[in-house]
């Protein structure tokens, strides 16, 4: 088992502020200072847990350089008080940015993928 340092001890504090302050904010109807004290705090934690130069690796990969910069300049608009247009590209960003970690097959793949599993007798869920 993995021993957790106290940075990112530190780090999970700091996400879990980043988030309530995000959350916080959006229902206090889109205040620009929480928001942009939610995505500090959120983004200092990121940090914190797995470090400035992975964070950095993260972030500039050239396959989720477009989400990169839709996030980042999500946060950007926060920071400069335009909340709602913020939040909403940032989120687009987000989207975009974890859209690659998971690529789904395409659709006749799927298809038959499906098929298999019947004909060997698995229900769809419980292969």
């Amino acid at each position: 088992m993995m021993a957790i340092t106290e940075f990112q001890k530190i780090g999970v504090g700091l996400m879990g502020f980043g988030l309530f302050f995000l959350l916080f904010g959006v229902l206090l109807y889109f205040d620009s200072v929480l928001l942009a004290f939610g995505n500090i705090l959120f983004l200092t934690g990121l940090m914190f847990i797995i470090g400035l130069r992975r964070t950095a690796h993260f972030f500039f990969q050239r396959q989720k350089f477009r989400g990169s910069f839709f996030f980042l300049g999500g946060v950007s608009l926060v920071l400069c008080r335009w909340p709602i247009i913020g939040m909403l590209v940032e989120s687009y960003g987000f989207v975009l940015s974890f859209s690659f970690s998971r690529a789904a097959p395409p659709w006749s793949e799927q298809k038959n993928m499906l098929q298999q599993g019947e004909k060997a007798g698995c229900p769809l869920t419980d292969c």
